[in-house]
């Protein structure tokens, strides 16, 4: 799988509000989803914490697509991401690598 670099910074000094900005708008944007496409979010989810060790995991509802942000991530199981990826560059589903983590995106249907 292809994985594109983004040069984005961190909050700083307003990380706080970031965040707090950040849930407000995610749980705005998640009423605009059908059920499956949070399925499928929560199910990449469970797959990606087996194969990455991480802070966290986290599905970001947005207007145009879902992403889940790898926080910190170290690769646990090559040969199973390999085969995720796989999978999720069939779905269209792409992946982007930032200085916060790693970030896949799920085209809204």
């Amino acid at each position: 799988m292809k994985a594109t670099e983004l040069d984005t910074k961190n909050a700083g000094y307003f990380a706080r509000a970031a965040a707090l900005d950040a849930r407000m708008r995610n749980i705005a944007m998640a009423s605009r989803y059908a059920d499956a496409q949070k399925i499928q979010a929560e199910r990449m989810k469970l797959g990606l914490d087996m194969v990455y060790a991480s802070k966290g995991i986290y599905i970001n509802f947005r207007l145009k697509f879902i992403t889940l942000k790898i926080e910190n991530p170290q690769v646990r199981d090559r040969k199973t991401l390999a085969l995720l990826e796989q999978d999720y560059e069939k779905a269209g589903i792409t992946k982007q690598v930032t200085a916060q983590g790693v970030i896949y995106r799920i085209k809204k249907a």
